[in-house]
């Protein structure tokens, strides 16, 4: 099919785009610009197209053809001060970061639509290469994935099905005493699968769940480079994406629909991750839309806990795990406020958009093991915001 050639094209460009310091950990809340202005719902709710990269099952509810192309211009804000002598307190130069976004679905026959969802997925990193108090530390995660999707639906319910392959690449470097520490950005592809369906419990009410299994990573000399770097042991070069269970519930009214998601993500038995003593994640997020004649607008909101916790911070290991986690990955946003909207340009082409903020957050680690000070004589703190801009072209045909 043609769009799915122009997709596939797409694509070969998309994997070249910048790491987001993400929102739910390090994944987006949401992708799509309707999922995104309606707080990150998108379990239950039918959003056309980008629902190849949400709920594959919901593409059972497509009519005809729809072709989607956009992005997200995200800006994190990180920042860190220290109590070492000397120290400065230092923005992250990785502030401005471009996530493609393409989706398709065409229905096959009466019951069969197939999908494509090509996205970036999720991604962090920092850039603090300018300042030698923080070790000159840059990291830089970047995940994109294409998922072909065959979705199966009667008048009443659908499934559907995903292949994924995910390509992802990670780089960790920085300085210390030896001089500098790391090998470049390793890359890897890995597989796995969405698995989503939908129930319709009555004209307006519709139940969804979706399932993403998890995805193993191997990024060469990447991890246990850095981590021997500071004395760590124990540690492999495995960072396993992880899997996600999502449900969620639709509810319109007239031209109003309530949408509510909740999610977890696993991120407590995901190689890598839980070495770095990230916890399982609970997510849950609230939609609205109004759809008038030729346009839309949605609001939400969208709240998950602090995946990343602290480990008691009486030893030289412990600090160092803790230090890892706040100056090179620090994925601690909790809260998003989101709102979006969309008009019709011609009978069969659409531009969407949405806006996603997190108010700032913090964490406050203790280094003195680290600094060579005392156990408790300096602390590092990290803060952090965001906000996000999606813009998207819809077709159909």
């Amino acid at each position: 099919m043609k769009m799915t050639r122009i997709a596939l094209a797409i694509a070969a460009t998309a994997v070249v785009s910048t790491p987001a310091l993400a929102t739910n950990g390090d994944s987006l809340i949401g992708l799509g610009a309707h999922s995104r202005a309606m707080g990150g719902t998108g379990a239950a709710m039918f959003m056309g197209s980008e629902n190849a990269l949400t709920n594959p099952g919901l593409l059972g509810k497509s009519k005809g053809t729809e072709f989607a192309i956009g992005g997200t211009l995200f800006k994190p804000a990180v920042k860190d001060k220290s109590t070492t002598a000397g120290a400065t307190s230092p923005t992250s130069a990785n502030d401005t970061n471009i996530i493609p976004e393409v989706s398709l679905s065409t229905r096959l026959d009466k019951n069969l639509t197939f999908g494509l969802g090509i996205f970036g997925s999720a991604g962090m990193g920092v850039d603090y290469q300018d300042d030698n108090k923080l070790f000159n530390a840059y990291s830089n995660l970047q995940l994109m994935k294409f998922a072909p999707t065959l979705a199966y639906n009667t008048s009443k319910f659908g499934i559907g099905f995903a292949p994924v392959l995910q390509y992802g690449a990670l780089d960790i470097n920085y300085k210390n005493t030896s001089g500098t520490v790391g090998n470049g950005m390793s890359s890897d592809l890995g597989m796995g699968f969405n698995l989503g369906g939908y129930f319709d419990l009555a004209k307006n009410l519709t139940l969804g769940l979706s399932y993403q299994s998890a995805i193993d990573m191997k990024y060469k000399n990447q991890i246990t480079t850095a981590s021997k770097g500071f004395a760590l042991t124990g540690f492999t070069d495995h960072l396993e994406q992880p899997a996600e269970l999502k449900a969620g519930v639709a509810y319109g009214m007239g031209n109003y629909t309530i949408t509510a998601d909740a999610k977890q993500i696993a991120w407590g038995s995901a190689k890598g991750y839980k070495d770095f003593n990230w916890k399982d994640q609970n997510v849950f997020a609230l939609g609205m839309k109004y759809a008038g004649q030729g346009y839309w607008l949605g609001a939400g909101a969208n709240y998950g806990d602090d995946p990343i916790k602290k480990l008691n911070d009486s030893s030289y290991s412990n600090q160092a795990v803790n230090m890892f986690n706040n100056v090179f990955f620090p994925g601690i946003v909790t809260t998003h406020v989101t709102f979006g909207g969309g008009y019709k340009l011609t009978k069969n082409m659409a531009l969407d958009g949405s806006v996603v903020y997190a108010p700032e957050v913090n964490k406050t680690i203790n280094t003195g093991f680290i600094s060579k000070t005392t156990a408790t004589g300096t602390t590092q703190k990290t803060t952090h915001s965001q906000i996000g801009y999606t813009v998207s072209l819809r077709m159909n045909f």
